[in-house]
Formats: C-alpha cells, sequence, structure tokens
C-alpha cells in the first residue's frame, strides 16, 4: 500500500480508500455483513486506513459495520461520513434553499447521530452529502461546521459534489472553509480535470475520488443479459439500453488497449491515483477477493503516459443518474 497527504490536512492516507455505500444493505443489493465485515477487515491488514460512509447509506447501518471493524482495528483508521440532505434529494436542486437541506440544528444533529452510529468520539471528516454553490455566502453550513469543529466533535470538514458538476465547488474550495472535496472521477468522466483539479492542488485541498469503476460499468461485467433486483440502485442507473451502451463502450475500451477485460479494473483505479490532485479513491468492495485485488493496486504505481493517452479519447459526456 502507498499513502498520500489529504491536502493541506496532514493526514497520510491510503491511496486505496474503501467506500462503503455498498455495505449499508439497501440500494446495493446482494451482499451480506458477514462477507462485507470480512472484506472491510482484510482491506485493513493490507495497509487501507481510509473508509468514506454516510449517515444515508442504510440509514447509518453502513456507519455500524465501519465503527465496528475500526474499533477492533487496533491502528489509525481515518473515517469520513456525511450529513444527508434534509430533504432527502440527491443531487441538490437549484432554487431549492439551504434552509430545506442543510439547517443549522439539522447538521448538528446528523452529526451526533452519526458519532453514535460509529461510536466514536471525534469524526475525522464530515462532508455535506449535496452541494449547491448558490449556499455559499448562507450562514448556516458554516456556524455548523465550524462549531462542530471547535466542539472538538469533528476535525476537518468537506462536501460530497453533486454528480458529475465538478466546477460547482470552485466557489467553496476559494472561501478556504473546507478541506476536502469528493467527486466522481473515473476514465468516462474525466472532467474534474479542467478545473477542479488545477484549483483544489493550488490550494492544497484533499481530493476523494468516487465512482472509480462508474457503479460497474468499468469491471467489464455489465451487459445486456446482466439482471439487478428491481430494488437495486444499479437497475436504474442501467435501464433501458444503457447496459448495451456500457458493453459497446467498454469494449471499444479493452479493444483500443489492447488488453483483456478482467484487466480493465486495476486500469480503471490506476488512472485515477495517475493524477496527482487525487488524494485517495474510494471503489466498494464487498469480498475479500475484491479487496485483495484493489489493495494491490497502489504498487503498480502510476499508469504510463501512453495508456493515459489511449484512455483519454475514452470520455464518455453522459448522466445515467438522470
Amino acid at each position: 500500500m502507498k499513502y498520500r497527504k489529504l491536502g493541506r490536512t496532514g493526514y497520510e492516507i491510503s491511496e486505496m480508500g474503501y467506500g462503503a455505500w455498498g455495505i449499508g444493505g439497501v440500494q446495493w443489493l446482494g451482499g451480506n455483513d458477514d462477507e462485507s465485515l470480512a472484506a472491510l477487515r482484510r482491506a485493513i491488514e493490507l495497509g487501507l486506513n481510509f473508509i468514506d460512509t454516510a449517515l444515508a447509506y442504510g440509514t447509518g447501518h453502513s456507519e455500524q459495520l465501519v465503527g465496528k471493524v475500526v474499533r477492533e482495528a487496533g491502528r489509525r483508521i481515518y473515517i469520513a461520513t456525511k450529513v444527508p440532505p434534509k430533504n432527502l434529494l440527491w443531487p441538490a436542486r437549484p432554487g431549492v434553499g439551504i434552509e430545506q437541506v442543510f439547517p443549522y440544528d439539522y447538521i448538528i444533529r446528523s452529526a451526533e447521530t452519526s458519532l453514535k452510529n460509529l461510536d466514536v468520539d471525534t469524526i475525522d471528516l464530515l462532508q455535506l452529502h449535496v452541494w449547491n454553490p448558490e449556499w455559499i455566502a448562507r450562514d448556516e453550513w458554516r456556524r455548523g461546521l465550524e462549531d462542530l469543529k471547535r466542539a472538538g466533535k469533528v476535525r476537518l470538514v468537506g462536501i460530497s459534489i453533486n454528480d458529475h458538476q465538478p466546477d460547482s465547488a470552485l466557489g467553496i474550495i476559494e472561501t478556504g472553509l473546507i478541506d476536502t472535496v469528493q467527486v466522481i472521477y473515473n476514465i468516462f468522466d474525466q472532467t474534474p480535470e479542467r478545473k477542479l483539479f488545477p484549483l483544489t492542488m493550488a490550494r492544497n485541498i484533499g481530493v476523494i475520488a468516487r465512482v472509480p469503476l462508474d457503479e460497474g460499468s468499468l469491471t467489464g461485467t455489465i451487459n445486456e443479459h446482466t439482471q439487478f433486483a428491481p430494488d437495486d440502485f444499479r437497475a436504474g442507473y442501467f435501464r433501458g439500453d444503457r447496459k448495451k451502451q456500457v458493453r459497446e463502450h467498454v469494449e471499444s475500451l479493452v479493444r483500443d488497449l489492447g488488453v483483456e477485460t478482467a484487466a480493465l479494473p486495476a486500469i480503471a483505479l490506476r488512472f485515477c491515483l495517475s493524477h496527482p490532485a487525487v488524494s485517495t479513491v474510494i471503489p466498494g468492495m464487498r469480498t475479500v477477493r475484491n479487496g485483495e485485488a484493489n489493495c494491490r493496486v497502489p504498487d503498480e504505481g502510476p499508469l504510463p503516459a501512453e495508456t493515459l493517452a489511449v484512455l483519454r479519447r475514452h470520455a464518455w459526456d453522459r448522466n445515467f443518474y438522470d
């Protein structure tokens, strides 16, 4: 395992982090707690020390599992979690006031609930789970995050940027009031490289790269015959002819790279880690096998320039979250 600074924070976090959405037991279906706990424990054995969860993941179930494993770990593990929008709308909607999404008292209550779920005294990183640049000048989020830090309940603060909207975070970064941003970044969505990453590097802001495998597209296992349970998040994400689109894009990508499809997940993760702005990448890992494979990726180092040049040609402008 290799480690990087999380921006200006001084935290030395593992390049491979753990995305804990999939272990919440809701939206991502098909896992079980025992297997998820075994995968997380194995990843920690292999050097992983950064876990990203959220109060909304299984209404706190993910946080509870994460807290259990971290308390058993016997070494420093950094936990990031998130305040869900009060109106439960992802992403944030233009024109919707912050009083409906992150009122001051709600931010405080959510953080305290997360502390109980995790069973820790302090949250290493608390993020707002959506963001709207219309809120920059408002007092609610500033005062809420600052008071939590002042009370010792939270060490660092950040935002999780709306799906495929990296530029929406430029203004809040300029305020100097946040320590990190979490953003979708993968072979298909390379847009953070244009404006967001140059600014985070200039301001020394930590970057958490989420959805590195495009919700499974970049594993190379999605095609027209792939079935998901009706309540599984992926049933909607890959609805209609989207699975066919994914297969065609992945086949083109693999052909252009000249590799076997099985090599694609590691290449996708290395793509994220090849950019110096990225502090850590947080794929989901619900099996020990996937955890072991992902934790080996940092040792392979950045992708060569010629491979990155090929991947640049495969950026794909679309939004399957709509």
